[in-house]
C-alpha cells in the first residue's frame, strides 16, 4: 500500500542519520511510514527501526506499508516519550539515530471527521490518539474565558485573544470545526493572509495532546538513548516546539552554564551534543512546490558525544 503522503525533508533526514546495516534507528513519530521506510532501505539489509505512533489509523497504514521490511520493523501505539522502555525490550541499550518529525501529519489534516482542519466541516476533535481524555471541543465548551484566552496568547501567538474567548463563552456550545472557525472570521475578520481561525486551531491542538510538554520531556531521553556519534533529528513546524528544540541542542552542546561574569565554574555542566546545524535546515522550493505544509519545516540535527 503505497503512503498518501511524502515526508516532509525526507532526503535530508536519511543524509542527517546516515544510515548503515546494522543500525538501530528510532522513529518517534511513524504517521503514514515514509520516513522508516527511508531509514530501513538505507540500513539493508540489518539495519532496523523502532517506530512510535499515538494515532491506531497511522500504525494500521504503516503495518501494511512496511510489512515487506519484515522483522526489520518494530511498531508500537505509544508515545515517544515511552521510547527507551519499548527500546530496552529490544535488548536495545543504546540506538545509532532516532527522528522526531513533530506535530500534527498530512494524513490528519486531511482526514476531515479527525477535526484537525477547518476546511471542511467536522466534529472538533483534534486528538491523536482517541483514548486521550479531552477533545478541543471539550476545552472550547468548559474553560472559563481567561484560560481560553490563555491558551489562544500562549500555544496559539494570537495577540486577540481575549476577544475571541469572549466571543466563544457567549456563543457555546460550539461543536463542529466549522462553527469554531466562522465564529473566529466572525470575531476577529480577515485581516492576514492567514484564516483566523489558524492560531486558535494550533493552540487547541497543542494543549489537546500536551504537544510541548511531550517534546520537552522527549529530548532529554532521546540525548540518553543515542550512542556516541548517533544523532537526534528533530522536524518542528511552528516557532513554539523549535524553540524547545534550539535551546536544548545548545545547551547540551556548552560546556559550561554559569553566568558569563562567574570566575569558576560551579554548575560542572558538559556538553553531550554537537549541533551539526545551528541554522535550522528548511525544504527547497521544489519540495515546497509539491508540499506546500513543507514551507514551516525546520530540521535541527544533533550528534551525541
Amino acid at each position: 500500500m503505497d503512503a498518501p503522503h511524502q515526508p516532509v525533508l525526507y532526503e535530508e533526514i536519511i543524509h542527517a542519520l546516515r544510515p548503515v546495516p546494522g543500525g538501530r534507528y528510532i522513529d518517534g513519530t511513524l504517521g503514514a511510514g515514509g520516513h522508516s521506510a527511508g531509514l530501513l532501505e538505507a540500513s539493508a539489509p540489518t539495519g532496523e527501526v523502532l517506530a512510535f505512533d499515538l494515532d491506531p489509523q497511522a500504525i494500521t497504514l504503516a503495518r501494511a506499508r512496511l510489512a515487506a521490511f519484515g522483522t526489520r520493523i518494530h511498531i508500537v501505539q505509544a508515545s515517544y516519550v515511552e521510547m527507551t522502555e519499548h527500546a530496552v525490550r529490544l535488548g536495545w541499550q543504546a540506538v545509532d539515530g532516532i527522528l522526531l518529525d513533530l506535530g500534527v501529519s498530512s494524513m490528519q489534516l486531511d482526514t476531515p471527521e479527525r477535526g484537525f482542519s477547518f476546511l471542511r466541516d467536522a466534529p472538533l476533535d483534534m486528538r491523536f490518539s482517541p483514548a486521550a481524555p479531552h477533545s478541543a471541543a471539550d476545552l472550547v465548551n468548559s474553560l472559563p474565558e481567561d484560560e481560553l484566552a490563555e491558551i489562544f496568547f500562549r500555544y496559539g501567538e494570537e495577540r486577540r485573544a481575549r476577544r475571541i474567548a469572549r466571543a466563544i463563552v457567549q456563543n457555546r456550545p460550539i461543536a463542529t470545526t466549522g462553527q469554531l472557525a466562522d465564529l473566529a472570521l466572525k470575531t476577529l475578520g480577515k485581516t492576514e493572509r492567514i484564516h483566523p481561525a489558524t492560531r486558535l486551531f494550533q493552540a487547541l491542538r497543542i494543549v489537546v495532546n500536551g504537544e510541548l510538554e511531550a517534546v520537552e520531556t522527549v529530548l532529554p531521553v532521546a540525548i540518553n538513548l543515542l550512542r556516541p556519534g548517533g544523532r537526534l533529528a528533530v522536524i518542528a513546524f511552528h516557532s513554539l516546539e523549535d524553540r524547545i528544540v534550539k535551546e536544548t541542542f545548545r545547551r547540551e552542546s556548552t560546556d559550561c552554564l554559569c553566568p558569563p561574569r562567574q570566575p569558576v565554574c560551579t554548575c560542572v555542566h558538559r556538553a553531550r551534543l554537537r549541533e551539526i546545524n545551528r541554522k535550522p535546515i528548511q525544504a527547497g522550493p521544489a519540495e515546497v512546490q509539491a508540499n506546500p505544509r513543507a514551507r514551516s519545516a525546520k530540521l535541527r540535527i544533533a550528534e551525541k558525544l
